[in-house]
């Protein structure tokens, strides 16, 4: 376990971990040779002989105990804390490298109850746990030290318990471990589940899913209920069993002191201390029965955060040095888990042209801007950027060439500024507001109080979705990167917006590269590229009016288009 922690925590609080559980050793053998100094104190004072010397002695022991305490405890603490702020840091760094394959839904789930309740009970293994564990060990150990020097007979009955006690533990600890995964895995899904549901209440309550409760919520409480009431099932007989194995070990030391005594093999005084360290010897393992279920959990927590740091990142050289803003795809093929996406999927994207990437729904075309972005690493051929294969990139550096506006916006609890502001954290107050005005934001910044500063709430909550696309292009336009990915960037834009953000669009791409996913007709006309994807591969590929006359799958695509722009809804 102290390993297992040690290098979770890195190297660089190896030295404070060590001089950590140093503390504690010490504070636990002072523990046990305070409780030790009673048989003496106690012996002179039923005998009537001076007890001065030894009171005193006593006194110094119980002093020093006091100040390991509080040394042990401040040392406990402080590689708690590093602790807690070491997982953070760690577990964030690593998982912004991971390919966003990785972050499935039951995996998104996971990893917040990780950062939540795991770390936290990791950070109590320093902090308190361990303490305890450490204490109950070496305290005791003294102790039965102590009994052999005053009479090894009583040593050795107190030492015989040791192996049942023990196994008591052992077996005990085997119990929680049964539950624990199945415990993480109930409340990792709860949380999902609680999440969901208060984020989807527009959807709930317009098809009237509140009065009658929600399903997928009120099953994974209950599945969370079933598997805690099964995990006290489990380990209740287990503490019970520990605790009566040290109340027999006691027993055991008591009537082997009492048959001593009454055969006058031991004096009455003696005999009383000694029993008082029979006591001393049995509360310390009755503390560590109380936290060993915690301390098996947090175990189990460690591990789940040794798994996700030791999950690959995508690998990445770093060499990359950019040239002309252009995008060329060579043979790309992709696969999610085993289902091909895409198949051999060639073509480039000039500088300073506009791509146009058409085709129908899961064709294929947000998954070639998020291979272009490397969220995921191609299963074969290559992406180049700038002219050089995007796995060459450090991964901000592959970022700064490309600004990305997302279909699904996503916006931070926030400030309207700060989420503006994301796209360049170093911009000015006056090149986030142009960037704001150039997206029409400025409009909503007019109309919510607080103007610019005007909180948004989580995911943007209090905007509309036209208006949260607003907010994504003029991230992207004061990002200002030199190739720009739209993935159906006015989708959610009333015809007036669109107008007006398509004239901004077209001010940022006057010097830039774009690849657009787009299905309105305006957007695909005035491509100087259009690539037709169908079923992951490339069925045609040329300017808007060269794919016209060729009367393929392009020219039906059209043609379907055209006409859908002329439906309206009659009252029969």
């Amino acid at each position: 376990m102290i390993g297992e922690l040690g290098a979770v925590l890195g190297p660089e609080h190896g030295a404070r971990l060590r001089r950590s559980l140093l503390a504690m050793i010490v504070y636990g053998v002072l523990q046990g040779a305070s409780f030790a100094m009673l048989v003496p104190v106690l012996r002179a004072l039923l005998s009537g002989e001076a007890a001065g010397a030894w009171l005193a002695a006593f006194a110094a022991v119980v002093a020093a105990t006091a100040v390991a305490s509080y040394v042990q405890s401040q040392y406990g603490y402080a590689v708690g804390l590093a602790a807690l702020r070491t997982l953070y840091h760690r577990i964030g760094d690593h998982v912004a490298g991971l390919p966003v394959g990785w972050f499935s839904a039951d995996r998104v789930g996971r990893l917040g109850q990780l950062a939540g309740k795991g770390v936290m009970d990791v950070m109590s293994v320093p902090a308190h746990l361990l303490q305890v564990v450490v204490t109950s060990v070496t305290a005791p150990a003294t102790v039965l030290a102590c009994m052999f020097v005053f009479d090894w007979r009583l040593g050795l009955a107190a030492l015989v318990t040791a192996p049942f006690l023990w196994l008591a533990f052992r077996w005990t600890q085997t119990l929680v471990q049964r539950s624990d995964t199945a415990m993480d895995d109930a409340g990792a899904e709860g949380a999902d589940r609680v999440v969901e549901f208060a984020r989807q209440q527009a959807s709930l309550r317009a098809f009237g899913r509140t009065a009658d409760g929600y399903d997928l919520l009120d099953g994974a409480l209950v599945r969370q209920r079933s598997v805690l009431r099964r995990l006290l099932r489990t380990t209740l007989p287990g503490l019970g069993t520990v605790a009566l194995t040290v109340q027999l070990a006691f027993t055991a030391i008591l009537l082997v002191g009492c048959s001593l005594a009454l055969g006058g093999a031991v004096d009455v005084p003696e005999l009383v201390g000694v029993l008082v360290l029979a006591v001393r010897f049995t509360e310390p393992l009755l503390a560590a029965a109380d936290v060993g279920g915690e301390l098996r959990m947090a175990r189990g927590a460690l591990r789940r955060i040794r798994d996700v740091l030791t999950t690959p990142p995508l690998p990445s050289v770093g060499t990359a040095r950019a040239g002309e803003p252009s995008i060329e795809l060579d043979g790309v093929s992709f696969a999610y888990d085993e289902r091909p996406l895409l198949r051999d999927v060639s073509f480039t994207v000039a500088p300073r042209t506009v791509t146009a990437l058409v085709g129908p729904s899961g064709s294929g075309k947000t998954t070639l801007t998020r291979l272009i972005a490397r969220f995921w690493d191609v299963s074969a051929g290559s992406v180049r950027v700038c002219g050089n294969d995007v796995r060459d990139y450090a991964p901000e550096d592959l970022m700064a060439q490309l600004s990305i506006v997302f279909q699904d916006v996503y916006l931070f609890e926030g400030t309207l500024e700060d989420n503006i502001r994301l796209g360049r954290p170093d911009a000015t107050d006056e090149e986030v507001r142009r960037a704001g005005r150039l997206a029409r934001v400025e409009e909503i910044a007019e109309r919510l109080p607080g103007g610019w500063q005007a909180r948004i709430g989580e995911a943007g909550a209090t905007l509309s979705g036209g208006e949260r696309q607003r907010v994504s292009i003029a991230r992207a336009i004061l990002k200002d990167a030199p190739i720009v990915l739209l993935d159906e960037a006015t989708a959610a834009l009333d015809p007036e917006n669109e107008s007006a953000l398509m004239d901004a669009l077209a001010t940022l791409a006057r010097d830039r590269t774009l690849l657009v996913i787009a299905h309105r007709l305006t957007t695909i006309a005035a491509a100087d590229q259009i690539v037709m994807l169908e079923g992951g591969v490339i069925t045609e590929r040329g300017t808007h009016q060269e794919l016209l006359e060729a009367g393929g799958r392009y020219a039906a695509f059209w043609e379907e288009r055209a006409r859908a722009r002329g439906w309206r809804l009659v009252r029969a």
